[in-house]
């Protein structure tokens, strides 16, 4: 493979993703048009269709990307199967790339909470196995409406304090810490 012209690609997929999700912030998805965008840049339509279907496609692939970033964050801990509970690392990332993030809830992807998912064999523990699905739902609904008024108020607060907010809220339970 041609190293420069990998290099220009992914320049130009960062210049796209980046222009993307900035035009999402005051416009609906839907009055994006692929035109506008690659004017925006200064990019051709043809170089915007050799990564991307369409914009939706550029939506999904911003998503996965999001995802996998998280993914990442806790890789360590997924691999041997532990649960640190350390939500100080999610909210360091949500606050170096709050763009990304606010992109994440402006396209609606929240629905299924794809970017944290709970621990449901700690959830057994703590609540004596019993209505373990209403526990998870809460938690992730929660966490979710926290990280998104978080971010909406433009990260006033430090991740720090906003880790000491998720324990103190469960901080009743038994191996949090």
């Amino acid at each position: 493979m041609n190293t420069a012209n990998n290099k220009r690609r992914k320049e130009s997929c960062e210049k796209i993703e980046k222009a993307f999700m900035e035009l999402l912030q005051t416009n609906e998805l839907s009055k994006i048009s692929v035109s506008e965008l690659c004017k925006i840049i200064g990019i051709n339509r043809t170089t915007f269709y050799s990564n991307y279907t369409d914009i939706y496609d550029l939506a999904d692939k911003i998503r996965e990307k999001l995802e996998d970033n998280v993914s990442e964050i806790y890789r360590e801990e997924i691999t041997v199967g532990f649960n640190s509970n350390d939500y100080l690392k999610l909210f360091q990332h949500i606050y170096q790339n709050q763009l990304f993030y606010k992109t994440y809830f402006k396209l609606g992807y929240t629905q299924d909470y794809s970017i944290l998912k709970y621990d449901t064999k700690q959830a057994e523990e703590h609540f004596d196995n019993q209505f373990i699905e209403y526990h998870c739902e809460f938690f992730r609904a929660g966490i979710t409406k926290i990280i998104e008024m978080w971010l909406a108020s433009g990260c006033k607060e430090t991740p720090e304090e906003m880790d000491e907010i998720i324990r103190s809220e469960y901080g009743r339970r038994k191996n949090i810490d």
